[in-house]
């Protein structure tokens, strides 16, 4: 235990509720998270992608890719979760999760599927769009 890192968060409440949407729509992407990601972020290993330093606050800010499906990667983005690290301090500040709006949304109201894809209430028409242009692309 000496070597381990204490997780904080810079907004708990807003990232519990896309954490939580996360676990309903993408329980991969959750469990990958839960039971991989985080115990090794514990430890010390950072995982992702390196994007930002700041040597006057000492963090260093990643950007970590959750596996999900391809076609949701296609239509919302890739799920990803950006964390900083204070190393001085061993803290991992938990901050965001994109895709921001279908997450938040999901949390807000149920979301229906449309051919196993999560469709947003405001954009159905624009989300619905792309998952038919894509499974002609793949034919």
């Amino acid at each position: 235990m000496k070597g381990t890192y204490l997780f904080d968060y810079v907004n708990e409440n807003e990232f519990k509720k896309l954490e939580r949407s996360l676990k309903k729509y993408n329980m991969l992407a959750y469990k990958k998270l839960y039971f991989e990601y985080y115990p090794a972020l514990k430890e010390g290993n950072f995982l992702g992608k390196l994007i930002s330093t700041n040597k006057t606050n000492g963090t260093q800010t990643y950007e970590l890719k959750l596996p999900t499906d391809a076609l949701f990667s296609k239509v919302h983005g890739d799920i990803k979760l950006y964390y900083l690290v204070y190393e001085n301090e061993k803290i991992v500040m938990l901050d965001k999760f994109e895709p921001k709006d279908i997450l938040s949304e999901g949390h807000a109201s149920e979301l229906v599927t449309y051919k196993g894809v999560m469709v947003s209430k405001q954009h159905s028409d624009k989300d619905m769009f792309k998952i038919n242009l894509l499974n002609m692309l793949d034919k």
